[in-house]
């Protein structure tokens, strides 16, 4: 092990690595975590890991694996090693704890359940603090080797001093020895625990910055107190807030989306979300948008706020939007395709118009590719009845006569004049011979194409519809007129 020490010393690669629980879906402060940790491995030209810890065997599951492993090819968060799984490495862990206890860095203890519970109720009874008492700590116990033992091994925390590091979000950060116990490093059932395990993991992925939510920091000194007594290198540590709901409490699902998957399912490009997620505690100057390329470019662990950052879905809208306005087509159509298709409506050119043309008339009314979907969908699918309120306001008797004017005028349009000039000329002279406004006109004419009140210029609707799904919609609406 000593040589291993060694080699790990000579390292100056960064080493990031990403290592969730597989306990349920990709949450989205996770999501944020990995994100630091791949952009902190891209900007140094290093070497992004992911790590599964599935240690704990009761709750750990494969749909939670597969849940991991899709929100991060679809965050195109791509690893370089990996994925390392903490159940394959239990052979390796037994090593290191035995050796912790040949070098009087670690014990075996036997003490049963009763008396640990005693002695926390006794404690707690006093106001002190739970903590092991150390009974076993001077025993130098043998391995027990009967088949149902409870032995557990016990790392040898200092019993003085203090443990204190550098952390590069938050500062310096100290904690005292007193207040850490001798906690388990290896279970009665054959297991390693959190704390040992990710240690071994970081020495033997050489892992130089270890980037995770604050909610680890109280870990941390636990740790670094396993590494020195192993005498591996200690690595960077860089505990990233908590990603707070917009009330400025846990995010939680009361909150709305927390998961990957839900705010794919909502309808958020991966870039968006990305671009979002790097802006909640880090920032470059005012720059809000950022390509994937800038990201690497700028980012840094440094930078980052240790202030708690909140959720804010107009925020995240917005963004979103930025993505459907400005990317080309073919970057964001895999997107689209999934939405559209999820929604069961064909996107073909013999159905409907070219998206491409579609999305500039629509990027400013919509956020989400949900949103788009639900837009869109009368240019590729017909409605089955139009909106009771907008037929309502909309289509009174008097708006037949222009109907079937504008009809006529709209028939008498081939192919090659079935373009907005010519359309908006046919419903301004429907106008003006009738003398009405161009919304007696119009807004009959839009509610009875598109079912609705609301939608892109009426020309430009007219058009990406198409001549022969108009004419019928408006036969049908003058028909309903009697």
């Amino acid at each position: 092990m000593s040589d291993a020490v060694n080699s790990q010393t000579q390292i100056q690669t960064v080493r990031t690595r990403f290592a969730p629980s597989p306990t349920g879906d990709l949450h989205i402060g996770s999501a944020r975590t990995a994100l630091f940790s791949y952009l902190a491995a891209r900007h140094s030209n290093g070497v992004f890991i992911l790590r599964i810890e599935d240690t704990d065997l009761e709750r750990s599951n494969e749909s939670s694996v597969k849940a991991i492993f899709d929100g991060m090819a679809w965050l195109n968060l791509n690893y370089d090693e990996g994925p390392f799984f903490q159940t394959k490495r239990f052979e390796r862990y037994k090593e290191v704890a035995e050796e912790l206890v040949k070098k009087n860095q670690a014990y075996r203890c036997n003490c049963s359940k009763e008396r640990l519970e005693k002695l926390r109720e006794d404690q707690m009874s006093k106001g002190e603090k739970p903590r092991y008492d150390h009974h076993c700590r001077e025993l130098n116990l043998e391995k027990d080797q009967t088949q149902n033992s409870a032995q557990v091994i016990r790392f040898k925390n200092p019993l003085e001093g203090h443990v204190s590091w550098d952390d590069l979000v938050r500062g310096p950060i100290s904690f005292s020895n007193h207040e850490l116990d001798d906690m388990i490093i290896w279970r009665s059932d054959h297991s390693p625990t959190y704390n040992f395990s990710v240690v071994v993991d970081d020495f033997d992925m050489k892992i130089t910055h270890v980037v995770r939510g604050d909610d680890h920091v109280n870990n941390t000194p636990r740790q670094i107190n396993i590494f020195k007594a192993l005498n591996f290198p200690c690595p960077n540590f860089a505990h990233v807030s908590m990603i707070l709901g917009e009330d400025g409490k846990k995010l939680s699902k009361r909150h709305g989306a927390t998961s990957v998957v839900d705010y794919r399912e909502q309808g958020y490009f991966p870039e968006a979300l990305l671009n979002y997620l790097v802006r909640l505690g880090w920032s470059h100057g005012d720059q809000e948008i950022f390509s994937p390329e800038e990201m690497i470019k700028y980012f840094n662990l440094t930078g980052v706020n240790a202030a708690p950052a909140a959720m804010n879905v107009s925020k995240l809208n917005w963004v979103n939007q930025q993505y459907l306005k400005n990317s080309p087509i073919e970057k964001i159509m895999p997107e689209i395709q999934y939405h559209f298709d999820k929604a069961g409506l064909d996107l073909s050119l013999s159905n409907g118009p070219e998206i491409k043309n579609l999305i500039p008339l629509l990027a400013d009314r919509v956020h989400t590719l949900v949103e788009l979907v639900g837009s869109a969908r009368y240019f590729y699918q017909e409605f089955e009845a139009i909106d009771p309120a907008a037929a309502a306001k909309f289509l009174k008797p008097e708006s037949k006569g222009p109907l079937e004017l504008v009809l006529n005028k709209l028939k008498n349009l081939d192919s090659d004049s079935w373009n907005s000039e010519l359309i908006h000329k046919a419903i301004h002279d429907v106008a003006e011979e009738l003398a009405i406004g161009m919304g007696k006109i119009g807004m009959p004419l839009r509610v009875a194409v598109t079912g609705t009140s609301q939608s892109p210029a009426i020309e430009e609707t007219v058009k990406l519809i198409g001549k022969e799904r108009v004419l019928k919609r408006i036969e049908r609406a003058i028909k309903l007129l009697g």
